[in-house]
């Protein structure tokens, strides 16, 4: 056994055999620690299981835990490469008992590990002790080990607190004698620090729970925590005393020697170790969801990738050179960590895209250094103004220019870098205002200010923990929230989306110590504040508190699955309408989507029906959905689609889902996104449009359902259609045909109750001397009809004034409601003497109407009374008569 993939293996199997459940490694954004910047120890994914308040569905856990150690009070940032086992990444193994073994099985199965399975002699061994713990002194005596091999140690060392108060309890660490060729001495000792002996396993005893300082109970079920450094570990079973010659640390190293051809093991070789250290640590902080930013944990890995990308300038590297070497990672470590397969294309992309951009700003920033720092001399410092200048006007952080000038040994004046810095915000603070939503705004402007941007994790999980920097209600900012009471909150990290793109935000549960509150909504202020509307339920939230956050699990998966087929859908639509097609807006909600497109008329049944089929070709292929991380311009220019309305940075996430259905090997969908999205396309089930419209003069809104929704929604139709079968009384697929044979008959039974009516309102053929009477010396033809409309009364008016020659027609008919509707005509020799509009207003008025319109030789009018269709007719002959 040799290698440090072997090492992890056996380690993991051991424990397995001994009853302990293989847990995945929890990634390095902690979910259940907001104190924390990333996962910095073994036991951090643990941390809630040790105080109670999770419960696993084991007693025993065995992991190699994901470490990072580059930011807060654990950074060991500016040591890497430059000593034998400093990393920014490690991986933990470790054991756990949770109220299970303790102290006599812990050391136990520690000892035949590193003696058996391992194969580490006894005599290059030996332990400390807490030096109160009798109990763990004498259990090492009882495996077999010497006084002279137990060394106890006083100090803190040897005793581990989560906290000022909570579990903790005596440590036992085994140390390796690396022989007397190497400096140093054991713990305890004056030399200690040396490389000689080296702890290689502590193991943590959690006995006790710190109620207040000086007070301390007994834990009623104590546990076991431990910890061992994969990297250290496998030096020592390597024959080596320096972690960068371990197999996997140097097959980095000589990739990085092949593509840069400078001799890893020259002048250069920290250049080649340090590159190698954080080539590990950026890619999964980068598949674990963190991008390069300006603040928070993005700003620590921005800091990592560019102080490796600074030592590839060093090797003499022409061209972006941490990209390229993620294949070499991949293949010592993708097998044991398969998220780094999964987010490859993120991964190279992102390390790609930050060299770019680093590299002007790191050449624009060395010439102006140069510049400013040509007098200066050891021991002197670089002013305060001037670095400042660098990193707000050329984007060159401190710390790089610090890097920069360590050769020298000339150092940065960061009193003044800081004052330069607090001034600025002064200056922003001062200068914001406005009024309406500006103006309220200002108290975000203020929270930003003092808490930084929100960390939002909700990319990659629905749960996690976050601390209350900010409570507002009303515009003003408050202390604490007590039951009942509704107002905003922001957290240092959240899961929850806040609503942009055209994407609502998630909904979910807040609950911690003493309070359980509703999160009915998230929204974003000032860019990348998260800001939750909350709903106190029990208790109180106060300012500090750590609360759970936890996701509507439901509705975020079914927001989801509709924001992923908006994108298949949209490109749908290009394919079958054409090239013009462009999202106008949209909004993704997780009972449906909608969005708006650019197309100058109506969308055929066909053509959606064609639509629909091609986008739920796309689905079934079940095919992943690939985020990365790219410049805009290089993003639009490679052929992501930007949306209408949105406002994108210079780094933009680029969101690919499905295969071309022509054969090509293309992404059928590429869009600038930053919402959430499924895994694989198969997550969205099916699609179903079912509406679409004008809603502007050359823009359609198309409406559509995926998943349960759109299966519901089938099935209703296939319901219906089954129910309007039965009432045909015909098969469901012959239905169709019986209707518009029902619907056929049903018109030329229309047509010929229109033509009885016709000929019942012109006297039925028993002629139509009884409706004309002379009035005034001319015919008056007068008659009320019944459920004839105003088209077809027209048309009567018309026959009735070719019949009479001259004269005035006046027919009034009456409709099922009780309205009616009246016309009157006048032929073409009378029109001199009556107005037909005159007339037919007349009439109106007596049935309750208003007005009436038309030419002089016809007009018509309605009115609500259809029982006074003979006052209206007289209406009429009073005109003519007078």
């Amino acid at each position: 056994m040799s290698g440090v993939n072997e090492i992890r293996s056996t380690f993991l199997d051991y424990f397995a055999r001994n009853g302990h459940e293989v847990v995945p490694s929890a990634p390095l954004v902690p979910r259940n620690d907001p104190t924390l910047m990333f996962t910095n120890a073994g036991m951090v994914p643990f941390k809630n299981v040790f105080t109670g308040a999770e419960k696993r569905p084991y007693v025993r856990a065995t992991s190699s835990q994901k470490c990072v150690r580059a930011g807060g009070k654990h950074n060991d940032l500016d040591n890497v490469g430059y000593t034998a086992r400093h990393h920014t990444f490690f991986e933990m193994l470790g054991n756990f008992s949770f109220g299970d073994y303790f102290k006599e099985n812990a050391i136990e199965l520690a000892w035949n590990l590193v003696t058996k399975e391992f194969g580490l002699p006894e005599n290059k061994l030996l332990v400390t002790v807490y030096s109160e713990d009798d109990e763990a002194h004498s259990l090492w005596r009882k495996i077999g080990l010497p006084d002279s091999k137990i060394i106890r140690i006083p100090t803190s060392d040897n005793f581990w607190m989560m906290g000022d108060t909570g579990p903790c309890g005596p440590c036992s660490e085994i140390f390796y004698d690396h022989g007397p060729h190497i400096p140093g001495g054991p713990p305890g000792s004056p030399d200690e620090d040396g490389d000689r002996f080296i702890e290689i396993w502590n193991l943590v005893f959690m006995q006790f729970d710190q109620v207040a300082p000086g007070e301390r109970l007994n834990l009623p079920r104590p546990s076991i925590d431990t910890g061992m450094g994969l990297e250290r570990i496998s030096a020592v079973l390597q024959g080596t005393h320096d972690n960068y010659a371990t197999d996997m640390m140097r097959a980095l190293i000589m990739a990085v020697a092949n593509l840069t051809g400078v001799d890893p093991d020259g002048p250069q070789g920290v250049s080649h170790r340090v590159i190698a250290d954080h080539l590990r640590a950026c890619s999964f902080l980068i598949a674990d969801g963190v991008l390069p930013s300006n603040e928070g944990r993005g700003y620590v890995l921005r800091r990592i990738m560019r102080r490796a990308m600074r030592h590839g300038q060093l090797l003499g590297a022409r061209e972006p050179l941490m990209w390229r070497l993620f294949p070499a990672l991949k293949r010592e470590m993708g097998e044991a960590f398969p998220e780094l397969g999964r987010a490859e294309a993120l991964i190279t992309e992102t390390l790609r895209l930050e060299e770019v951009r680093f590299r002007r700003t790191l050449e624009r920033g060395l010439a102006i250094l140069e510049d400013e720092t040509r007098d200066l001399r050891e021991g002197d410092r670089l002013s305060g103004e001037t670095a400042f200048t660098l990193y707000d006007t050329y984007g060159f952080p401190l710390d790089l220019t610090q890097d920069a000038l360590r050769a020298r040994g000339v150092g940065v004046d960061t009193e003044a870098f800081d004052s330069a810095m607090q001034r600025q915000r002064e200056l922003a603070r001062a200068n914001w205002s406005g009024s309406g939503e500006a103006a309220t705004d200002r108290v975000w402007f203020g929270i930003r200010e003092r808490v930084g941007a929100t960390e939002f994790l909700g990319y990659d999980t629905e749960q996690a923990e976050g601390s209350v920097v900010a409570l507002v209600r009303d515009g003003a900012e408050i202390d604490v929230a007590r039951a009942g009471e509704t107002v905003q909150a922001v957290f240092n990290q959240t899961p929850f989306y806040g609503e942009s793109g055209g994407q609502v935000g998630d909904e979910g549960v807040a609950s911690g110590a003493g309070f359980r509150a509703r999160i009915t909504g998230a929204t974003k202020k000032l860019g990348d504040l998260f800001v939750h509307d909350v709903t106190v339920e029990e208790g109180e939230l106060r300012i500090g508190q750590a609360a759970e956050l936890q996701v509507d699990h439901d509705r975020r998966r079914a927001i989801r699955a509709n924001h992923s087929a908006t994108h298949l859908l949209h490109e749908a639509l290009r394919l079958v309408l054409g090239d013009h097609v462009a999202q106008k807006g949209s909004l993704v909600t997780p009972e449906r989507l909608r969005f708006d497109i650019s197309h100058p008329k109506p969308i055929t049944p066909e053509e959606l029906a064609k639509i629909s089929d091609i986008a739920n070709d796309v689905i079934v292929q079940n095919s992943p959905v690939v985020t990365r991380l790219m410049a805009v311009d290089e993003a639009i220019e490679s052929g992501a689609r930007a949306l209408f309305g949105e406002k994108y940075g210079d780094e933009v996430r680029v969101v690919s889902m499905g295969r071309t259905l022509d054969g090509a090997n293309h992404d059928f969908s590429v869009e600038l996104c930053g919402g959430t999205h499924v895994e694989r396309t198969g997550d969205i089930g099916l699609v179903t449009v079912v509406a679409e419209g004008g809603v502007a003069a050359g823009v359609r809104r198309i409406e559509a359902l995926t998943g349960a929704s759109a299966r519901r929604h089938l099935a209703g139709e296939s319901a219906r259609l089954r129910d309007l079968a039965a009432l045909l009384k015909t098969p469901v697929d012959e239905a169709a045909g019986r209707l518009e044979s029902l619907l056929d008959e049903k018109r030329k039974l229309e047509r010929d109750l229109a033509d009885a009516r016709k000929k019942l309102a012109m006297g039925g053929g028993s002629g139509d001397g009884e409706a004309v009477r002379e009035v005034n010396g001319v015919k008056y033809f007068a008659r009320a009809v019944a459920g004839v409309e105003m088209k077809d009364l027209k048309g009567l008016v018309d026959d009735a004034k070719k019949k009479v020659g001259s004269g005035v027609v006046a027919l009034v008919s009456v409709a099922d409601d009780g309205k009616a509707a009246i016309v009157v005509g006048v032929t073409p020799d009378l029109v001199a003497r009556f107005d037909a509009v005159t007339l037919v207003r007349a009439g109106s008025a007596a049935l309750g109407g208003k007005g009436g319109g038309g030419r002089p030789d016809m007009a018509q009018a309605g009115g609500p009374d259809g029982a006074a269709a003979d006052a209206a007719l007289k209406a009429v002959e009073s005109v003519i008569a007078a």
